[in-house]
Order: structure tokens, then sequence, then C-alpha cells
């Protein structure tokens, strides 16, 4: 049985989601953030060194990296479900957001989030991190266009991906500049296997509804 170590209100919500579209059995190993610092229990290096979450364990094979477990759970558990056939262009276009969701557009909210401690230290920084912000959200929003998901109109492992991003951005108001990523968002968490995986991991704070 596939296992999930889930940290709460954390991107391995994505990968619960994902087991619940697929319908497999999976089981969770659940981590609460430090009341005070937020960070990861300590408890999580014992199952890899880094101790961050997500982290997959099928068998003998442990594997972190959201992208990657989306990836291998597609590949080796899904029956070509959620990803398109290799070779084509629409496959191309997946593995560009599956890379994409934490290559690019989550470092400049991590990078808000941190120098947010900072005070007015960081304040020099700001107009460049919520620029940065903007255009990763903006190009979201120009692929997505007027489609319901991003590859072929057609739920993917690439929405999976680009959830924790329509998500925040949403949680964070910017919805009101970009209404189809809030759009995105909602209809990602109206999908009845995102809230079996939300009800299984509550509370989960970027929850809209």
């Amino acid at each position: 049985m596939l296992i999930i170590h889930h940290l709460n209100n954390s991107r391995s919500q994505r990968i619960v989601w994902l087991l619940e579209e697929l319908g497999l059995p999976y089981q969770i190993k659940a981590y609460a953030r430090d009341s005070e610092t937020s960070l990861a229990p300590p408890e999580l290096k014992a199952v890899h060194p880094l101790g961050k979450s997500p982290v997959l364990q099928d068998g003998a094979r442990t594997i972190i990296e959201s992208g990657a477990i989306t990836d291998y759970i597609l590949r080796r558990h899904a029956g070509g479900r959620l990803m398109p056939k290799p070779g084509t262009d629409a496959h191309e276009d997946y593995l560009e957001w599956l890379h994409f969701a934490e290559g690019s557009a989550m470092l400049p909210f991590l990078l808000a989030l941190y120098t947010s401690r900072l005070g007015d230290a960081a304040a020099p920084l700001q107009p460049r991190i919520q620029e940065q912000i903007g255009a990763h959200v903006g190009y979201l929003s120009a692929r997505l266009g007027e489609n319901d998901w991003l590859v072929e109109n057609t739920l993917s492992g690439a929405d999976i991906m680009m959830s924790f991003i329509a998500e925040i951005a949403a949680a964070q108001g910017l919805g009101a500049h970009f209404p189809n990523v809030q759009a995105y968002a909602k209809r990602i968490q109206a999908r009845p296997a995102w809230q079996a995986a939300a009800s299984k991991t509550e509370p989960y704070n970027f929850n809209l509804g």
C-alpha cells in the first residue's frame, strides 16, 4: 500500500487529492507543524533526512518532491489516467506544468512568507517579490484562459501540481486581479476527490469553501 507522509497545511495536500482522484488504496501518516514556528516536526527526519513533506513510500522505495511523486504515481499506478500520452505535444505541456509549480511559481510565495518575518528590513525586497508573484500567477491565468483545466482542457497531473498555487493566490486575494484563477481554484476544491482528501486532512487553511 502507498503511504503518504503528510504535513498539515502543506503542499502534500496535492498528493492526498491525487490518490483520492485515482481511487488508489493508501495510508496517511500525519504530522503537525510546531504551533510557534510552523516548522515541520523532527519526526519527519526519521522518514527522510531533509525532514520535509510530502514523502511517498511504495514498498521499499521512498520518494520526495511533489512533482516526482505525482509523476511516479501516475506512471506506476494510474493506468494512463490523468496524464497525456508520452510523446505528444500535450505531454510536453503537462511536464512543463509539473516542473513550473515548484521550480518557478512557488518561489516568490515562499520569499514573501520568509521575508515577512524580517519586518522593515525586508521592505526593499517586497516590490520585486510582489511583482514576481503577479507575473507567475498572471502566466497561469493567461495559459488557462477560459478553459477549465490546463492541458487539453482535461484534468491531469498538471492541475494537481498547480492546485496549491491557485489556492494560495486565491486565499491571498489575487483572484480579484485574476478571476479565472480564482474560479480554477474553486473548481478544484469542488471536486468530490478534493473534498474527500480535505476531510482526511482537516483543517486545511487554504480551503476556499
